[in-house]
Protein backbone atom coordinates (compact mmCIF):
# COMPACT_ATOMS: atom_id res chain seq x y z
CA UNK A 1 0.00 0.00 0.00
CA UNK A 2 1.41 3.45 -0.97
CA UNK A 3 1.14 6.50 1.37
CA UNK A 4 -1.47 7.96 -1.00
CA UNK A 5 -3.86 4.59 -0.83
CA UNK A 6 -2.90 4.96 3.44
CA UNK A 7 -3.90 8.73 3.58
CA UNK A 8 -7.36 7.76 1.39
CA UNK A 9 -8.51 4.59 3.36
CA UNK A 10 -7.31 6.47 6.96
CA UNK A 11 -9.76 9.38 5.92
CA UNK A 12 -12.50 7.45 4.96
CA UNK A 13 -12.37 5.38 8.34
CA UNK A 14 -11.90 8.22 10.29
CA UNK A 15 -14.73 10.19 8.24
CA UNK A 16 -13.23 13.01 7.47
CA UNK A 17 -14.55 15.73 5.10
CA UNK A 18 -11.50 16.15 3.11
CA UNK A 19 -7.90 14.65 1.58
CA UNK A 20 -6.18 16.89 2.65
CA UNK A 21 -7.37 16.73 6.35
CA UNK A 22 -6.71 13.14 6.29
CA UNK A 23 -2.87 13.82 5.07
CA UNK A 24 -1.89 16.56 7.29
CA UNK A 25 -3.45 14.20 10.36
CA UNK A 26 -1.13 11.40 9.27
CA UNK A 27 1.47 13.65 8.38
CA UNK A 28 1.22 14.64 11.98
CA UNK A 29 1.35 11.60 13.65
CA UNK A 30 4.47 10.45 11.64
CA UNK A 31 6.30 12.96 12.35
CA UNK A 32 5.53 13.07 16.24
CA UNK A 33 6.66 9.05 15.93
CA UNK A 34 9.90 10.35 14.12
CA UNK A 35 10.91 13.01 17.00
CA UNK A 36 10.66 10.33 19.33
CA UNK A 37 12.39 7.91 18.06
CA UNK A 38 15.19 10.11 17.30
CA UNK A 39 15.28 11.14 20.90
CA UNK A 40 15.91 7.25 21.55
CA UNK A 41 12.54 7.03 23.49
CA UNK A 42 9.41 4.04 22.78
CA UNK A 43 6.01 4.58 21.47
CA UNK A 44 4.13 2.03 22.69
CA UNK A 45 0.33 1.42 21.60
CA UNK A 46 -1.57 -1.76 23.73
CA UNK A 47 -2.73 -4.00 21.72
CA UNK A 48 -0.96 -2.96 18.36
CA UNK A 49 2.89 -2.90 18.89
CA UNK A 50 5.79 -0.90 20.31
CA UNK A 51 8.11 1.38 18.11
CA UNK A 52 11.28 1.64 19.47
CA UNK A 53 15.04 3.12 18.80
CA UNK A 54 17.49 0.25 18.98
CA UNK A 55 21.76 0.24 18.43
CA UNK A 56 23.59 -1.76 16.00
CA UNK A 57 26.46 -2.70 17.10
CA UNK A 58 29.52 -2.16 14.78
CA UNK A 59 30.48 -4.81 13.17
CA UNK A 60 33.04 -6.51 10.11
CA UNK A 61 31.82 -8.19 7.29
CA UNK A 62 33.01 -9.15 3.76
CA UNK A 63 31.97 -7.22 0.38
CA UNK A 64 31.06 -10.07 -1.83
CA UNK A 65 32.14 -7.99 -4.72
CA UNK A 66 35.89 -7.58 -4.04
CA UNK A 67 36.47 -10.45 -1.15
CA UNK A 68 37.90 -8.06 1.28
CA UNK A 69 36.66 -7.88 4.69
CA UNK A 70 35.19 -4.17 5.03
CA UNK A 71 33.91 -2.28 8.65
CA UNK A 72 30.59 -1.45 8.76
CA UNK A 73 29.76 1.24 11.89
CA UNK A 74 27.18 1.40 14.49
CA UNK A 75 24.20 2.93 13.74
CA UNK A 76 20.59 3.70 15.35
CA UNK A 77 17.31 2.06 13.88
CA UNK A 78 13.93 2.11 14.53
CA UNK A 79 12.40 -1.22 15.75
CA UNK A 80 8.59 -2.35 15.80
CA UNK A 81 7.43 -5.16 17.57
CA UNK A 82 3.67 -6.26 17.02
CA UNK A 83 1.56 -6.38 19.89
CA UNK A 84 -0.50 -9.22 20.68
CA UNK A 85 -4.10 -8.06 19.81
CA UNK A 86 -2.51 -7.05 16.33
CA UNK A 87 -0.74 -10.82 16.23
CA UNK A 88 -3.73 -12.55 16.85
CA UNK A 89 -5.46 -10.56 14.12
CA UNK A 90 -2.73 -11.59 11.34
CA UNK A 91 -2.87 -15.07 12.65
CA UNK A 92 -6.01 -16.11 13.72
CA UNK A 93 -6.55 -19.76 15.23
CA UNK A 94 -8.78 -22.07 13.11
CA UNK A 95 -10.63 -24.49 15.73
CA UNK A 96 -9.83 -28.27 15.24
CA UNK A 97 -12.83 -30.09 15.38
CA UNK A 98 -13.43 -32.30 18.27
CA UNK A 99 -12.49 -35.93 18.10
CA UNK A 100 -15.58 -38.29 17.73
CA UNK A 101 -16.58 -40.04 21.02
CA UNK A 102 -16.81 -44.12 20.77
CA UNK A 103 -19.97 -45.85 22.19
CA UNK A 104 -17.44 -46.65 25.72
CA UNK A 105 -17.62 -42.95 26.10
CA UNK A 106 -13.41 -43.11 24.63
CA UNK A 107 -12.14 -40.44 22.05
CA UNK A 108 -11.83 -42.14 18.45
CA UNK A 109 -8.32 -40.99 16.59
CA UNK A 110 -7.61 -41.06 13.28
CA UNK A 111 -4.40 -43.17 12.38
CA UNK A 112 -2.40 -40.78 9.65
Amino acid sequence: MTKKEFVELFGKKAELKTKSEAEKLAKAFLETLEEVLVKGESVAFIGFGKFEAAERAARTCINPQTKKEMLVPAKKVAKFKAGKTLTEKMNPVVEKPAAKKTAKGKKKTTKK
